[in-house]
């Protein structure tokens, strides 16, 4: 059962990490922000429990975006790898990451994308990966491509990979992008730029890894995740991205 006890209003963010909610160069956020107080769920709730994964639940080669069709998919190989991690450093086992993107060429696979730019058909654009015991987590993937988008005149997104990261509760969830170092385009990207300190724009960028690179068959990316929350009993209550 779900407690009946009175929800209370959250602390604020912390200042000069997260972006404004209503961030009016960013135009989408005008529709999708939330119009009222954040409320916090109390213990003991149902909510507050699950979901537990393990590896019989992930289908297979679910970490390597490239093997699903008959043939490789086009465009630039990459291995991008990280560690999850408390506010702490403690490293989290057994957590969910998972990733989608578009392809190489800027468009992803789904109907609303009309994106003048082609389809691969050998490219499917997600993949989902559990932890190891050390935290640490691989994917195989191809370096997606940039894309138009409506939000301004001649607006281009930089090339990203959306991240989503499950905590201990279905509440306890980041959704982030993580961008590639010397993108020219991340200058003039307002969801990137709605970050407002260097320090939280520079902790979405991963890290070119040489030393993960695989010589002749893929280069490699460092993306490092730390979730907080101290006053969620250790758990990301209010978790936040940072590459390292």
């Amino acid at each position: 059962r779900l407690s009946t006890s009175p929800m209370q209003p959250i602390r604020p963010l912390p200042a000069g990490v997260h972006p404004p909610r209503d961030y009016s160069i960013y135009k989408s956020t005008a529709l999708r922000h939330p119009q009222q107080p954040l409320l916090k769920v109390p213990q003991g709730t149902q909510l507050l429990q699950g979901p537990r994964f393990n590896e019989a639940l992930l289908p297979p080669n679910c970490a390597d975006l490239t093997v699903h069709s008959s043939a490789a998919p086009l465009g630039e190989r990459i291995i991008i790898h990280g560690t999850i991690v408390d506010e702490d450093g403690h490293a989290l086992p057994n957590t969910l990451v998972e990733i989608w993107q578009c392809n190489a060429a800027g468009r992803y696979q789904h109907p609303v994308d009309q994106h003048d730019a082609p389809l691969d058909p050998h490219f499917h654009g997600g993949g989902m990966v559990l932890t190891d015991a050390h935290g640490h987590y691989s994917f195989t993937t191809i370096k997606p491509g940039a894309y138009p988008w409506g939000n301004h005149p001649n607006a281009w997104r930089p090339a990203h990979v959306h991240f989503s990261v499950f905590g201990e509760s279905v509440l306890q969830r980041l959704v982030t992008q993580m961008y590639f170092p010397g993108d020219p385009l991340l200058a003039y990207d307002p969801i990137f730029g709605g970050l407002p300190s260097d320090k939280a724009r520079d902790s979405l960028v991963s890290r070119f890894d040489m030393a993960s690179t695989q010589p002749g068959w893929a280069l490699a990316y460092a993306f490092d995740v730390v979730l907080s929350g101290r006053d969620g009993a250790g758990t990301p209550a209010q978790p936040d991205a940072h590459a390292h």
